[in-house]
């Protein structure tokens, strides 16, 4: 009983602060007199009022994460102590640009094969099976112009699942049951091809701005699918799957002398070879031809994309390059502040969402596109609605307010690129796979900032071509045609009401329906 009323007045003097000692109130009273009164911040009357200070943010530098091993192989390392968790990745100079003529879609399965596939000395099954007790995350991949792998796991398992994760990269076993399971998934996705919308027009869309055979924009058939072999996949990853071409970044719990050391020993012996990569990838042929297409299909919105080829980079320190950035954000690209979505959205209820994207291409030029949804009858003017704009910022410049706000929307979220450890090693990967100086961050935000509206109006008038507008319209077009019953629009403003018939196609195989 003695010790709980000891324990009581103690706890009753920390929580007075001292008020049982009369000395001790004493001094903190003197010291409350001698100090200067503190004024409270003035809190602004609405949110809108706030200011704050310029972000000070300093770009990392490559050189202190770049190594290279003693094949030549590029390391980046981002040491990252908060969470014993490690991810490492494997880029590599690939693609579904090196499909055989008569093996298209080989690239692509033989990239996610690695990892579903089994190894030299595990089955799929036990594969799985055993990461699964690591609870390492594993995943291999390839697209259009790159190829990967990444790993993560926690740091006690580092050594284990780098064995693992090189053994699935070095010695895959390409399971043919599992390649039958990938192959039939393939095809069932592709009989859902025609139920969105969004992937019919995404389908022709990139047809009519780079022709059908171009490897970006290349659609699978179910014959394409039946002639990828297990044999055809051996023969694709002994060739291409090489060390020589690849590109490493690592970021989390590691030390970085110790995680060279490892990376040494698991590189040292694969000497694999195979022939040159053509670099950079081949571009597309196709030129496209301005008019009005449709895809007739009974859905109650039509889903609308217009544009023309965007722009190709003259150098990575191109300044039209930041220029059509700022300008695509004010005109579409910028969310609730642009003016299609003022526009075509807030103003007229046209769409639920609507915008633009300009595409600087590295090795050919991008795509310029405005896009919306909007029910049939209201079609029409919502395009006419976004070719004035697009005229508009051709012939006006933009006001300061609107520069003001995009070219901060590009500087604001800078820092965001080099967030985390993974996100710095990522960027600098990128950088090398590209050909692009790491110096490009350092003068990114001044280049940014450097930008008038008197350049805006001028890349507008370069790159912006009214005369070359694409239309292409998936819904459905006798509604469409008709226009605003308001009288406000109809097809006829553009070409002169003449749209091209592009069909539906079988999803399998293609080919037009009946």
């Amino acid at each position: 009983m003695k010790r709980r009323v000891v324990c009581v007045t103690v706890l009753a003097a920390l929580v007075l602060g001292g008020a049982a000692s009369p000395a001790l109130a004493k001094k903190k009273d003197k010291q409350a007199k001698a100090a200067p009164a503190k004024t409270a911040p003035a809190v602004p009357a609405h949110p809108g009022e706030l200011r704050y200070g310029e972000l000070q943010f300093e770009v990392p530098q490559a050189a202190k994460y770049r190594h290279e091993l003693s094949s030549g192989i590029p390391v980046y390392v981002a040491e990252d102590r908060d969470l014993p968790l490690v991810d490492l990745s494997v880029t590599v100079r690939l693609g579904s640009f090196l499909d055989p003529a008569d093996r298209r879609g080989l690239a692509e399965l033989t990239g996610s094969m690695l990892r579903r596939g089994g190894t030299a000395s595990m089955t799929a099954e036990q594969f799985d099976e055993k990461a699964d007790f690591l609870a390492a995350d594993l995943s291999s991949w390839t697209d259009g112009a790159q190829g990967g792998a990444s790993m993560n796991c926690i740091t006690p398992v580092l050594d284990e699942c780098l064995d693992l994760f090189f053994e699935m990269l070095r010695a895959p076993r390409f399971q043919q049951d599992r390649i039958d399971v990938e192959k039939d998934d393939w095809l069932e996705g592709m009989k859902q091809r025609n139920d969105s919308p969004a992937s019919i027009s995404g389908r022709e869309w990139g047809w009519l701005m780079y022709g059908r055979d171009h490897f970006t924009v290349r659609a699978l058939t179910q014959q394409d699918v039946a002639g990828l072999t297990r044999e055809a996949l051996v023969e694709f990853h002994r060739k291409y799957w090489r060390p020589e071409l690849m590109l490493v970044a690592v970021s989390g719990d590691v030390d970085t002398r110790s995680l060279l050391g490892k990376l040494e020993r698991r590189f040292a012996d694969w000497k694999a070879a195979g022939p040159a990569v053509p670099w950079p990838p081949p571009a597309p042929t196709h030129a496209p031809a301005p008019g009005v297409y449709r895809v007739d299909k009974d859905i109650p919105q039509g889903r609308v994309a217009i544009g023309h080829l965007g722009a190709q980079r003259r150098s990575w320190d191109d300044p039209d390059a930041y220029a059509l950035a700022v300008m695509n954000d004010i005109l579409g690209g910028g969310g609730f502040t642009s003016r299609l979505v003022k526009r075509i959205r807030s103003d007229e209820g046209l769409a639920y969402s609507a915008g633009s994207g300009f595409e600087v291409g590295q090795w050919w030029p991008g795509v310029f596109r405005m896009g919306y949804q909007s029910k049939n009858a209201t079609v029409a003017f919502a395009a006419k609605i976004a070719v004035e704009e697009m005229t508009r910022i051709r012939e006006q410049a933009v006001s300061e307010e609107e520069l003001r706000i995009a070219k901060a929307s590009f500087i604001d979220v800078f820092p965001r690129r080099f967030e985390s450890a993974a996100d710095i090693v990522d960027t600098f990967v990128a950088d090398e796979y590209d050909d692009r100086p790491h110096a490009y961050w350092d003068t990114y935000r001044d280049r940014i900032r450097a930008v008038t509206a008197a350049d805006v109006l001028r890349v507008a008038k370069q790159y912006l071509h009214p005369e070359r507008l694409v239309f292409l319209i998936v819904g459905n077009w006798e509604e469409i045609a008709k226009g605003d019953p308001e009288g406000r629009a109809t097809m006829k403003e553009f070409y002169g009401g003449k749209a091209e018939r592009l069909p539906l196609r079988d999803p399998l195989t293609l080919e037009p329906l009946p």
